[in-house]
């Protein structure tokens, strides 16, 4: 899976009004209120939201099913926060399974902060 295939994934799913930031293992962090650098607005968003602490809600997750792509995104804690999962990525496509690989690479994501794409849909 490429980051090009991941970001015109996002692209199809969300809303094109929407500013959002794509992260290196498929986390995308949705900015509904967008203001100044929009880098540093997701990552401090990540960082506090992103990390996975057992027994915690940050351990929570939902998988959903997607229509307009092929995988399932995977819900946190946090509701603009969402992982994507291509359906080529697991063996097994149960919902455990596939929600706890999504949580594995947000909670990636979460401490590495790498950004890979930045969609800025701010009225100019």
């Amino acid at each position: 899976m490429t980051h090009e295939t991941v970001i015109a994934t996002w692209r199809q799913l969300l809303h094109p009004a929407r500013s959002w930031v794509l992260f290196a293992n498929g986390t995308c962090v949705i900015l509904m209120d967008p203001a100044g650098d929009l880098v540093e607005q997701a990552k401090d968003l990540l960082r506090e939201f992103g990390p996975v602490q057992a027994g915690t809600p940050a351990g929570d997750f939902t998988t959903i099913d997607l229509d307009d792509a092929p995988g399932w995104a995977v819900t946190s804690h946090h509701p603009d926060i969402l992982t994507y999962v291509a359906d080529d990525e697991l063996d097994a496509g149960d919902d455990l399974t596939v929600g706890l690989f999504g949580r594995s690479k947000r909670d990636q994501d979460g401490h590495e902060l790498h950004v890979v794409h930045v969609e800025d849909n701010r009225l100019s």
